[in-house]
């Protein structure tokens, strides 16, 4: 008798770990968040169109991004909560853009994992449309891939896809960056989404489970404390540049902390000068360095330290740009300035965290 005669039945699909029905309810699912963010050039519809010309744009460049949420995904799968790590995806893609100068259009969202759990899955989703519609993008589609034997039962990865638009002649940054210019920072609701290794690495010498106390936040788990999404600029730096002239450049803080980012818009004549005792810190860098005995330059390199955005502006308008970004509720000081650059050293830092 063969192999295949002496089999109970044929194999099906889902034998090999993937549920095309589970897909299916996953669409149902999602369909409402995706209508929601409809938006001028998109219907809502699931699907992958745009109308430029329907969003009045005339001469755009396009402008893309790409990111994922790092580690902190590990920290959404080990308690269970799907609900904000979605924000995290658009935010770290979204406000890449802004930095440009762009307006941002669309999103793509991809969701891989081992076995597909259309609940689960919907709560990741109707994140990422909540996301979308904080920072006015249509969710235009996405991909569900479910691969048994790539990723374990539990686990899943995300990764997410932004594209906006910039007339041409307001592109960022500009190229009259120069001495006198203010550096404004915008705060950072936490870490954000980038240094979740050194993070978990910390949570593990310390001793602490994900549903302890947070250290430095009374009454809430650790775990829910640290998944506080990243914030969402795109609106306030829209109004910031639809109202006024002075924004010359932006660099959102992720990988790389204040000194990396920072140092990336600079132009080669010109260096940072940033007074780290200017704005305030979310409690939780304070437990962090404490707890690993964290080193100053370490923790700007890795972490955003309170400023999730900066932007550098003319000095005749840093007054109006930092009252019309706090007028769309954003928390924002002035932070430094820009100076001659000193040899080779780019930022100087005054006062300590």
């Amino acid at each position: 008798m063969n192999e295949k005669s002496s089999r109970s039945r044929a194999i099906r699909y889902t034998d090999a770990g993937v549920d095309i029905d589970a897909g299916n309810r996953l669409v149902e699912l999602i369909r409402p968040a995706v209508e929601s963010t409809k938006r001028p050039g998109a219907d809502g519809t699931i699907g992958g169109l745009f109308d430029l010309k329907a969003a009045g744009f005339v001469d755009p460049v396009l402008v893309a991004a790409t990111d994922g949420v790092g580690t902190k995904l590990r920290l959404a799968i080990e308690i269970g909560k799907y609900d904000t790590i979605g924000i995290d995806l658009v935010a770290m893609c979204v406000n890449d853009l802004i930095v440009q100068g762009a307006k941002r259009l669309f999103f793509l969202d991809y969701y891989a994992t081992g076995q597909l759990r259309p609940e689960e899955a919907a709560s990741v989703v109707e994140g990422i449309a909540e996301g979308c519609k904080k920072a006015g993008a249509a969710l235009l589609g996405g991909e569900t891939a479910e691969m048994r034997g790539l990723y374990s039962n539990q686990d899943f990865d995300l990764a997410g896809f932004a594209v906006g638009a910039v007339e041409r002649n307001k592109l960022l940054p500009r190229r009259d960056i120069a001495p006198g210019d203010v550096i404004l920072g915008l705060t950072s609701s936490g870490v954000h989404s980038n240094g979740f290794s050194l993070v978990r690495r910390l949570v593990t010498d310390a001793g602490l489970s994900w549903s302890d106390e947070a250290p430095f936040a009374a009454g809430t788990s650790l775990g829910e404390a640290l998944l506080a999404p990243t914030r969402i600029y795109v609106p306030a730096i829209l109004s910031a540049l639809r109202q006024t002239s002075g924004v010359k450049a932006l660099a959102h803080i992720t990988g790389g902390g204040l000194t990396e980012n920072v140092r990336r818009i600079l132009p080669p004549s010109a260096g940072a000068w940033i007074d780290l005792s200017a704005f305030s810190k979310p409690p939780v860098f304070d437990w962090l360095r404490e707890a690993g005995e964290v080193e100053q330059a370490e923790m700007l390199r890795t972490f955003n330290c309170g400023v999730g955005m900066i932007a550098i502006v003319d000095a005749a308008t840093a007054d109006d740009v930092a009252s019309v970004l706090t007028g769309a509720g954003t928390i924002v000081a002035a932070i430094g300035e820009i100076k001659s650059r000193q040899g080779h050293k780019a930022i100087s830092y005054v006062g300590g965290l």
